[in-house]
């Protein structure tokens, strides 16, 4: 992303209140890496681990080295990391950058900007804004909800009913975060994002009815803008002859920008309650995330009953009640 469109975005990290000093010719230069780089070493002569497409910050630290320099070390200083191939400069603390870093920042067409934050502070919410702007993307066909604070992305071939499944969740309580047009990103590593284009947002198509708006239906709190990606049911037309898990033993997984993320294959037929499956997909998938696998441990009792070895009850399994 281009340091114009980080000076000019007040929405990602609004807390920054970036301004201006200098180097305006430079503002179409490329920021390519969300990874901050606060180099004071380069000051004092050792630049070669100065890299390209990283913001640089100056500090208290830098600020004050540079002042204590005489005017002519500074300026060769200054020089010498201007003329690296950086996007631009941010001086944090509200700090005044001083006369020799203005004039040499608008020389060498390097924008200087400043914020009033603190550097940790300014770095961890330049560095957030980079993630999100410089993340890989992609687009899915789907509906994404929130089911019981569980990211769930409903996918499968048009008219299979993902919309109608998703408004019945809605219905239950759920939250819906986007329908038919999924934009995803990752994050970090391991971590997929899900969300809605902003034309979209709170609305749904249902084949019958229209477009409908959500929030206006259900309340403020049935939608929300995102939501991370932690489980993934693909509703399949049901085939008669066709094996399908019975189980839940092995894991599948859909790949999504790299990242695996748990999938469920599950198959739609007349008769079947579509909505309250995958609300007990989400719960068993909870449950999993804790360490309980109910096909596993189901599958190891088995085991040790027919080797012959005593299967303890479940935990608070046996009901008193039931004997009468």
């Amino acid at each position: 992303m281009s340091v114009d469109t980080v000076l000019r975005d007040r929405t990602a990290a609004p807390q920054l209140s970036l301004e201006l000093l200098a180097g305006s010719a430079g503002l179409d230069r490329l920021i390519t890496l969300p990874y901050i780089q606060k180099t004071g070493l380069a000051l004092a002569g050792y630049d070669a681990y100065l890299r390209h497409g990283r913001v640089l910050i100056f500090g208290e630290s830098e600020i004050r080295f540079m002042q204590s320099l005489e005017r002519a070390a500074r300026l060769e200083s200054l020089r010498r990391v201007l003329t690296r191939d950086i996007p631009c400069v941010l001086v944090t603390d509200g700090l005044d950058a001083g006369p020799d870093l203005t004039v040499e920042a608008e020389r060498a067409g390097v924008p200087l900007l400043r914020s009033p934050l603190r550097t940790p502070v300014a770095i961890a919410h330049l560095t957030a804004m980079l993630e999100v702007h410089l993340a890989p993307r992609d687009i899915l066909h789907g509906v994404l909800l929130d089911i019981l604070g569980l990211g769930v992305l409903v996918i499968g071939e048009s008219g299979i009913g993902k919309s109608e499944c998703a408004l019945d969740l809605i219905a239950r309580g759920h939250r819906l975060i986007a329908d038919d047009t999924v934009e995803i990103y990752r994050r970090t590593e391991g971590v997929v994002i899900g969300t809605c284009p902003p034309l979209t947002r709170h609305h749904m198509e249902i084949r019958g009815l229209g477009v409908i708006n959500v929030r206006d239906l259900f309340g403020i709190a049935s939608t929300r803008s995102s939501k991370r990606v932690e489980l993934i049911v693909q509703l399949d037309r049901w085939e008669q002859g066709r094996a399908y898990e019975r189980l839940g033993l092995d894991d599948v997984f859909f790949d999504a920008l790299g990242v695996s993320i748990p999938l469920i294959r599950m198959p739609v037929a007349p008769g079947r309650n579509v909505a309250m499956l995958v609300e007990v997909a989400a719960r068993n998938q909870l449950l999993r995330a804790r360490g309980r696998h109910a096909a596993r441990e189901l599958a190891a009792r088995v085991d040790r009953h027919l080797m012959g070895e005593a299967v303890a009850d479940e935990p608070d399994g046996h009901d008193p009640g039931d004997e009468t």
